[in-house]
Order: C-alpha cells, then sequence, then structure tokens
C-alpha cells in the first residue's frame, strides 16, 4: 500500500465525520442558507489567508534531504498566493460585509487550527502541514465538484459569489494528483506520521468548523462572520 493509501485509510474515521455534519450533508444536496454560505466563506478567509505563510515557514524548515519537497512548496506558494481576496470578492458580492471580515476574528476551530499549524512547524516535524492540505484540499474538491452550482441556483446568486470555491474544483483535484504523487515519495517513517497525525488534527478542528456554521432554517448565526 502506498503512503497516500495509508494515509487515507488512516484518517478514514476523521473524514466519515467531517461529511456527515449536518451543514456539510445539506450543503451537498444544495440546501445551504445565504447565512450558512457567508459564514463559510468567512471561516475560509481566516485560515486561507494563512496558506502562503504558512507554507513558506515549512519551506524554510524542511531539511536538506527534502529538498525536493521543498520545490513543490514553491510550486505551490506561487499557485495559492491571493486567493484570500477571491473569498473576500465573493462575500461581497453575496452582499456580505467583507471588511468585517477582513477585519475580524476567527472562530474558535479555525483560529485553533490555523495556531496548531504554525507550532507544528516550528516545534515539530514541519512536514506534517502536508496533513492540512489532504484536508482542506480534498474536502474543497468535494463541496466545489458536487455543491456549488446546486447552491448558487437555490440561493440565486451570481457567478461572481462564486470564484473560490467553482475554482478550486479543478485546480484542487489537479493539486490531488500532484499531492499523491509527493506523499507517496516519502519514505520517512517520521515523516509520514508527522502527516497523518496533523491531517487528524485538522480534521477534527476543521469538522468544528463546520459545525458552528449556520444550517438552512435556523435562526440566528452560531458564528458571526468576523
Amino acid at each position: 500500500m502506498s503512503f497516500f493509501e495509508t494515509l487515507q485509510t488512516q484518517t478514514s474515521a476523521e473524514r466519515e465525520a467531517l461529511f456527515t455534519v449536518p451543514v456539510i450533508r445539506e450543503a451537498l444536496a444544495g440546501v445551504v442558507s445565504l447565512e450558512g454560505y457567508q459564514a463559510f466563506l468567512g471561516q475560509a478567509y481566516h485560515h486561507v489567508r494563512h496558506t502562503v505563510p504558512l507554507m513558506m515557514a515549512c519551506g524554510a524548515r524542511l531539511p536538506a534531504r527534502l529538498e525536493w519537497l521543498r520545490g513543490a512548496v514553491c510550486e505551490y506558494i506561487e499557485e495559492e498566493y491571493g486567493h484570500e481576496r477571491w473569498i473576500l470578492d465573493d462575500i461581497k458580492a453575496c452582499g456580505g460585509d467583507w471588511q468585517a471580515v477582513r477585519d475580524g476574528s476567527p472562530a474558535l476551530p479555525t483560529e485553533l487550527m490555523v495556531a496548531y499549524l504554525y507550532d507544528l512547524i516550528a516545534r515539530g516535524n514541519p512536514v506534517g502541514l502536508f496533513g492540512m492540505v489532504n484536508v482542506l484540499e480534498g474536502t474543497s474538491i468535494a463541496l466545489a465538484t458536487q455543491a456549488a452550482g446546486t447552491i448558487r441556483d437555490s440561493l440565486g446568486l451570481p457567478h461572481t459569489a462564486f470564484s473560490y470555491l467553482s475554482s478550486h474544483g479543478a485546480l484542487d483535484q489537479d493539486h490531488m494528483a500532484t499531492y499523491r504523487g509527493l506523499m507517496d515519495r516519502l519514505d520517512d517513517a517520521d515523516d509520514q506520521r508527522a502527516v497523518i497525525h496533523a491531517a487528524q488534527v485538522v480534521y477534527h478542528l476543521y469538522t468544528e468548523m463546520f459545525r458552528g456554521l449556520p444550517r438552512a432554517g435556523q435562526n440566528g448565526v452560531r458564528h458571526a462572520l468576523a
């Protein structure tokens, strides 16, 4: 079994827990409130804006034996730069307060997820950051390919309100093909354990983030956008 396959097996319980969260099940069926979509974008902004800084920090701490992985990190940084601005544009296009999101603070699970990843790079094994990639890109592929179109139609929003989510369908499928190749080159047991553990932690915190989003038909918003 390749390491990529092992990673999927070792994180299957956490992945299943994420995709059984009611708001995600409903989103995949095209049932979502405007407040829920705006809240999702707000939380996405607060972790996506850290993607490039996290990758830069990871690349700086990779050992010489993983120079091939540092090169991949550089390519990933170039592709991901500026995506948080797409999210702010989407928030504006669907009537949300993008400035409040930009200047605000994330919900606790999002804040803890970002803090954990910075700490992992600084004090642990920086290769573990690739556990985050497995979770976030795999989830965005599912949401983009299965939910974006139906959510757009059900809410009556313009295409300009889905630039982040829609673009990440094909983009992240390409990324995941590349990611699989990279993970299958990891042959150090400590690196592999770091990726698996980080993926499990991020799955847990990402699940909690989605649990905090308002569902269609609910009154009120459990987590504010800012």
